[in-house]
C-alpha cells in the first residue's frame, strides 16, 4: 500500500506535495503535543530566538516543514531520477566539489536534518558513485521501499554496521563521495557526548574518524526547500576540521543558523539512552570533584 502511495504521490506537483505536508504540519503541532514540547524546548535550547513568542513561532513553522519533509521523502521514493533533477534549481559551492576530485582523496558529505536531505544525494548520483550510510529500519517490510527509494542512478547504500563501514572506507580509497547523516544519534559504542548548540548530545564519532583515517574532503551538504514548490536549492560548504565530535557539531550548527525554520526540530538530539548516559555520568561526577 505504501509503495501505491509513493507511485501515486510522486505523479503529483511537488507544489501539491507540500501543501499536503504543510497541513499534516499544522495538525501534528495540534496533535502531538510530545514532539511539538521536544522541538520547542531544542529551539529555546539553541539561542536562536530571542523571546517565548519567537520560539513559539519558529516551532510552528518547523512543524510545518517537517510536514513538507515527510510528503517530499515519500515523493521522492516514488519518482525516477530523471523526474526529480529538473528540481533542483541552482547549487552553490559545486566547485568545492570538483577540487576535492582533483584532489583524489575522496569526499565526506555530511547531511544533518536540514531541508530536503534525500535530494543531495540522488543529485551527486546522477553524475558521480555516492555511498550513503542508512540504518535499517524497524519494520523490515519497508527496507524494499527505502532502498529501491534511495538507489538511484549512482546510490548505493550502506547499513549502519562494521560491513556497512567497510564499504564506506573502500569508497573513499578508490576517491569516491560517500554521504553521512551525521546528527542522527549513534549507537552503544559508537559515540561521545559534545556540546550541540550548548548542551551535551551523545555524538555520532564515525564522520570525525572518517576524515581523520581518509584525508577525505569534508563537505556540508544542505538541499533548501523552496517556497510553493518551486523544488531546491543546494548549499555545499566546505568543513575543515570535524577531527572530534564536539567540531562536527560545531559544523552542524552552523550550517542549522543559516535556516533554521528548516531544521528538523522534533528531533530528539538530546535524548538520554541508558547506555550513553553511563558515559556521561564519570564526566560528571569529575566536573563536580572539581568544584
Amino acid at each position: 500500500m505504501l509503495v501505491f502511495f509513493c507511485k501515486w504521490l510522486s505523479k503529483l506537483p511537488l507544489s501539491c506535495v507540500h501543501r499536503l505536508g504543510a497541513v499534516i504540519g499544522r495538525l501534528s503541532w495540534h496533535l502531538d503535543q510530545k514532539s511539538t514540547g521536544i522541538a520547542i524546548e531544542n529551539i529555546h535550547q539553541s539561542g536562536l530566538c530571542k523571546d517565548k513568542a519567537a520560539v513559539q513561532q519558529l516551532a510552528k513553522d518547523s512543524r510545518i516543514e517537517a510536514g513538507k519533509s515527510l510528503m517530499e521523502s515519500l515523493f521522492i521514493w516514488g519518482a525516477p531520477q530523471s523526474g526529480l533533477l529538473p528540481l533542483v534549481k541552482a547549487t552553490t559551492g559545486w566547485h568545492l566539489v570538483e577540487a576535492a576530485q582533483r584532489a583524489g582523496k575522496g569526499l565526506i558529505f555530511l547531511t544533518p536534518h536540514l531541508g530536503c536531505f534525500e535530494i543531495t544525494s540522488i543529485y551527486y548520483g546522477s553524475q558521480h558513485p555516492i555511498t550513503v550510510l542508512y540504518r535499517p529500519p524497524k519494520l523490515t517490510w519497508l527496507e524494499g521501499l527505502l532502498q529501491e527509494g534511495r538507489q538511484k542512478g549512482q546510490v548505493a547504500l550502506a547499513p549502519a554496521n562494521a560491513a556497512g563501514v567497510k564499504k564506506l572506507l573502500q569508497a573513499l580509497k578508490r576517491g569516491e563521495a560517500i554521504g553521512i547523516l551525521p546528527d542522527q544519534i549513534p549507537r552503544n559504542g559508537e559515540g561521545e557526548w559534545a556540546d550541540f548548540f550548548g548542551k551535551p548530545a551523545y555524538t555520532m564519532g564515525l564522520a570525525s574518524k572518517l576524515a581523520v583515517k581518509s584525508g577525505a574532503t569534508v563537505i556540508m551538504a544542505f538541499g533548501e526547500r523552496l517556497p510553493a514548490g518551486e523544488g531546491f536549492h543546494i548549499h555545499l560548504s566546505k568543513v575543515e576540521d570535524i577531527q572530534t565530535p564536539a567540531l562536527l557539531n560545531q559544523a552542524i550548527e552552523r550550517q542549522v543558523s543559516q535556516c533554521p525554520v528548516q531544521y528538523l526540530w522534533q528531533y530528539n538530539r538530546y535524548k538520554q539512552r541508558r547506555y550513553a548516559m553511563q558515559k556521561l555520568q564519570p564526566k560528571q561526577s569529575g566536573m563536580e570533584d572539581e568544584h
